[in-house]
């Protein structure tokens, strides 16, 4: 469960902002996502290696 303190006089948008990235943080959303379909293990792995080769392209050519 998030707790969320609310300092005294703080306004309720900070509040439910702070509630948003915290709740974002923990990847509830994002792992509701991948339970709703299956993705086979070899998929999966073939994804993350794509994904992997792309970002490492990217720094790369920053250097």
């Amino acid at each position: 469960m998030i707790i969320i303190p609310i300092k005294e006089g703080e306004n309720i948008e900070r509040a439910l902002k702070r509630f948003k990235r915290k709740f974002e943080k923990t990847g509830t959303m994002k792992e509701l996502r991948a339970r709703q379909s299956f993705t086979k293990p070899s998929i999966a792995r073939r994804e993350e290696i794509r994904k992997a080769i792309y970002i490492q392209r990217l720094q790369e050519e920053e250097e």
